[in-house]
């Protein structure tokens, strides 16, 4: 079982965030893009032929965020999207935030939409 097939789990704050080396083992784990940020986050920037793509995707990974009740911060422009993920109840990172980012990795793997 990868990461993207676990959910998401609520964070109602009073947890420690993860340690360094659990980041980096879960950084392993996802594809290739994935960074650690000056903020204590994790991103990627998702690379797109046009816009339309970009915004596709942007609204699948909206969509899977939704379902799973964990939200990063998405930023759009064209031909491309950056995802941020962290738990904002903590200001740092649970594992929750792997398993966000790994299904962004499996919704950039689609087809695209052909708006």
């Amino acid at each position: 079982m990868g990461l993207a097939d676990n959910t998401c789990v609520p964070c109602r704050g009073g947890v420690p965030s993860l340690e360094s080396p659990k980041i980096q083992e879960l950084l392993g784990q996802l594809e290739a893009g994935w960074t650690l940020n000056d903020q204590g986050h994790i991103e990627r920037t998702y690379e797109f032929p046009n816009f339309a793509d970009a915004l596709a995707f942007t609204n699948r990974v909206g969509n899977v965020a939704e379902i799973e009740g964990h939200h990063p911060d998405l930023y759009l422009a064209w031909g491309k999207c950056k995802v941020e993920i962290w738990t904002h109840k903590i200001q740092g990172l649970t594992e929750s935030d792997f398993f966000l980012a790994a299904k962004a990795d499996r919704a950039f793997a689609l087809p695209p939409l052909n708006l």
